[in-house]
């Protein structure tokens, strides 16, 4: 690499310029954020510190870990796992391939989770039980536990992988941690029995691509497959969190799905079998994105009720 030397040293300014050029010259449409990204992550930077810092001399290991990432960048690896951390509502998520990249889209869903957890709330319930089905790097879950001060939150996968990477998130968001519950299975076979028709809030964001859709190469080349491609149709996921959701739901909760566009008039066509309220929800491009469905059937609620009173009598 060809730089301007002061003193023998690089100044991150010098870096980042140099990376912006060589992004552009390879075509990467982001390239002045990825420049950006990589020199903060590189030398330590907060982003408020980023302007003044760029004058300051860059460390032989901060120059090291600089060209490391730019290498990765220019073989298309997503910037997300070369920084190996990214923003997602108030929090700061270690984030590697191991788990999907969280994206606005999802941030928009639990926004809508926690309207729902509102709306509970003003009935008189306090400690929401809530269940993030399907947590990947846990950004759902977690942002509920560090946005409502009393929710218990369960977060489930059934990759260990991701887990660990939960794990790791979850660890590191603090005091608010404590009410949080990492559980490996799949969906609602991963809660224990005793969850059953007493969750407040039931939000996911399965997988919903068909095994046959194309993706970019940013994607498929990158992103864990198994958190993306559902199967043949790709609402095999969206139709199983929908159909057993009833029994696990409160009888004043709600269940949040995310979901592709042309998947959700079908899926809330479903959830109405299951749920006596049901909206479709539309992202800020104007694309219906989620499900919202309240108030689990009464039959399914005393069917609930019955079994587990009659267990509870032979036990």
């Amino acid at each position: 690499m060809t730089s301007e030397q002061i003193e023998g040293a690089l100044r991150w300014l010098t870096l980042l310029k140099e990376a912006t050029r060589m992004f552009e010259r390879g075509g990467l449409a982001d390239a002045a954020i990825s420049a950006r990204r990589i020199v903060e992550q590189a030398a330590g930077f907060e982003p408020s510190e980023f302007g003044l810092g760029l004058e300051q001399y860059a460390t032989v290991r901060g120059v090291a870990q600089f060209d490391s990432m730019v290498k990765r960048r220019l073989k298309g690896e997503p910037l997300q796992y070369v920084v190996g951390n990214w923003g997602f509502r108030t929090l700061d998520l270690c984030i590697d391939r191991r788990v999907l990249i969280p994206r606005p889209e999802t941030e928009e869903v639990v926004q809508w989770g926690l309207e729902e957890l509102l709306r509970v709330r003003s009935t008189g319930l306090d400690r929401p039980t809530v269940a993030d089905l399907g947590t990947g790097s846990g950004a759902i879950g977690l942002s509920v536990l560090s946005e409502v001060r009393d929710a218990t939150v369960w977060l489930t996968d059934n990759s260990d992988e991701a887990l660990q990477v939960a794990r790791g998130n979850l660890a590191a968001l603090g005091s608010p941690g404590t009410r949080g519950r990492i559980v490996s299975g799949s969906w609602f076979a991963a809660l224990p029995d005793h969850l059953r028709s007493s969750i407040t809030l039931v939000i996911a964001n399965p997988p919903y691509v068909a095994a046959n859709d194309p993706l970019p190469s940013v994607v498929a080349d990158w992103e864990p497959v198994a958190a993306l491609v559902a199967g043949p149709r790709g609402t095999e996921d969206v139709e199983h969190i929908l159909t057993e959701a009833h029994y696990w739901v409160a009888p004043a909760g709600a269940i949040v799905v995310e979901m592709a566009p042309d998947q959700v008039q079908m899926m809330a066509d479903l959830a109405r079998q299951y749920f006596r309220e049901v909206e479709i929800r539309s992202d800020l491009s104007g694309r219906d994105r989620a499900v919202v469905a309240r108030y689990p059937h009464r039959e399914v609620v005393r069917e609930v009720e019955e079994s587990r009173h009659l267990s509870m009598w032979r036990d």
